[in-house]
């Protein structure tokens, strides 16, 4: 375990460099060093503390929450396909971000946080809405919880498509928000996104033991004393709440909560004591580096991070499904 976190973290350092260097002005690793201890020039120290740290470190909130969480989901729904989208949470914050978009507020100032505010609330709305539909007596069987998450999804999406016909104005931007285009620089975003990011992952690191449990069944799981109702509340809870806050503010961004917590369960095991923080770390790296490519590939034209991620995940989730065909969900 501790040579795959110490190669997971070489892996984050690596990213982590290259977003720093790499843009419309390279930074060599000798400017980069001047300018983090304070020595470097006017416009490097400029670059890096304005521009490109504030961005680094969002996106690597958001790729590692949004890993986080879908390894949690998986392990939540005993499902190799299930992702930080599944029970709506992505479809009800990009109604929300559209819903203030359709305002025509500023994109600067306190608009700028009109919207991420209003995804994140409408987010967090629809999973509760899942739930209660979802919601049986006093249990939440998995099958209710996704069927659930596929309608409130679908009646979101719908509402989303027409208010962007009637917002004809707005449509350039809510659709680089919807593609993952709506990474917002600034260290305000920052302090706005961390709180909710560190507690919600703090929780699901503490239930990885949990999550083990739930592995068996929920009837083997209460045997072994496991309250299976309240955890997997919890588990909900904390999991939704990091996902909502990270597309809140970074928009809509495919694939990393469901390829990432696979490839490292692939590595690793299905232990989620060491998958949920494997997957924290490389799930920041590997946005980070989805980020880089974005940057690069149509320079000085700068793609959303989402289309990079959806075109490297769609394959991978047509394997993943052929797979789980052939040898049923674990």
């Amino acid at each position: 375990m501790r040579r795959k976190l110490f190669l997971s973290c070489l892996f984050l350092l690596l990213a982590l460099f290259l977003s720093i260097a790499i843009g419309s002005v390279f930074l060599s690793p000798l400017e980069m060093w001047n300018t983090l201890i304070g020595r470097g020039a006017e416009t490097s120290t400029a670059i890096v503390w304005k521009i490109r740290l504030p961005r680094t470190i969002l996106v690597l909130l958001t790729g590692a929450g949004l890993s986080v969480s879908g390894a949690s989901y998986q392990g939540l729904f005993r499902n190799p396909l299930a992702d930080p989208y599944l029970i709506g949470v992505a479809s009800g914050a990009g109604l929300g971000a559209v819903i203030a978009m359709s305002f025509q507020l500023p994109s600067s100032g306190l608009g700028l946080y009109l919207v991420p505010l209003a995804a994140f609330v409408t987010a967090l709305l629809t999973v509760a809405l899942v739930y209660l539909m979802a919601r049986v007596g006093n249990t939440v069987p998995t099958s209710n919880l996704i069927l659930a998450g596929v309608a409130v999804s679908a009646f979101a999406v719908s509402l989303t498509s027409f208010l962007m016909l009637r917002s004809s104005d707005e449509m350039r931007r809510a659709l680089g928000w919807l593609m993952g285009g709506s990474i917002q620089n600034g260290w305000p975003s920052i302090l706005a996104i961390l709180p909710f990011i560190v507690v919600g992952v703090i929780v699901l690191l503490i239930n990885g033991y949990s999550l083990n449990i739930l592995q068996f069944g929920d009837d083997q799981a209460q045997q072994l004393g496991l309250n299976v109702t309240r955890t997997r509340v919890i588990i909900l809870v904390a999991a939704s709440l990091v996902t909502a806050t990270a597309v809140s503010f970074s928009g809509i961004i495919g694939f990393v909560g469901l390829v990432v917590p696979h490839l490292m369960r692939m590595w690793s095991g299905a232990d989620y004591r060491r998958l949920l923080p494997l997957s924290l770390i490389c799930g920041g790296a590997t946005l980070l580096l989805a980020d880089v490519i974005a940057r690069i590939l149509l320079a000085p034209q700068e793609l959303p991070v989402g289309i990079v991620t959806s075109l490297a995940g769609a394959p991978f989730f047509l394997w993943i499904l052929r797979r789980a065909k052939n040898q049923g969900f674990w």
